[in-house]
């Protein structure tokens, strides 16, 4: 119980499914209620996914293709930045692609906000997947695994539980009041992905002392 609890408290502290509240609700402004919801499940879906493959073969994939935790810092940086600048201007809906077909627009509302940039990587990102990566270095024991794992459901229901009910905190705001929100996340994210950068430029500059 003491490994679960420990666990799950650091990685619902790294991932912080309570600081996204607001950039949720941001992107999904344009959505109706049934869209949200579906939303907050593939989000949820998708940080389990990522959570589980980061733990079991994470540090296989990253020596395969030479990548290392920096360059995922850079790279997510880069995507937070992009998402900041469309939520910015008022035209995330053109930065997402979206297409008049509903088989379309199915796929986009599954693929693309729930899984970039929600679920990666501003829930599930470098500092989640390290995190998991040297658990799974320190822990062999398949007692150990089966309560690791346990951890990685129980966060990602967390995230599903507080996205679903993200838009209580905005609900007296009404519309004007969330398009005002959006352009201050917009800046808001747009800090956070230069952050990231700014983090896995630096660690990279002193790596190389």
């Amino acid at each position: 119980m003491e490994l679960f609890i420990s666990i799950f408290a650091a990685l619902f502290s790294v991932i912080n499914p309570l600081g996204t509240v607001p950039v949720f609700v941001g992107l999904t402004t344009n959505e109706s209620q049934i869209h949200r919801n579906k939303t907050s499940v593939w989000t949820a879906f998708n940080v389990f996914i990522i959570l589980i493959i980061s733990f079991f073969a994470g540090s296989y994939v990253l020596d395969f293709f030479g990548i290392s935790i920096n360059s995922l810092r850079i790279a997510g940086g880069l995507i937070i930045t992009t998402s900041g600048f469309a939520l910015l201007t008022g035209n995330f809906t053109k930065h997402k692609g979206m297409k008049r077909s509903s088989v379309q627009a199915d796929v986009e509302q599954r693929s693309e906000i729930s899984l970039t940039p929600l679920a990666i990587p501003m829930l599930a990102g470098p500092g989640s997947i390290s995190l998991l990566i040297t658990l799974r270095q320190t822990h062999d024991e398949m007692k150990d695994l089966w309560i690791i794992v346990a951890a990685i459901v129980s966060v990602a229901l967390s995230v599903w539980l507080i996205l679903r009910s993200s838009q209580w905190i905005v609900k007296g705001l009404g519309a004007s009041g969330i398009n005002a929100i959006s352009r201050i996340i917009g800046f808001i994210v747009i800090s956070i992905g230069i952050e990231y950068i700014c983090i896995g430029a630096g660690n990279w500059v002193m790596s190389l002392k």
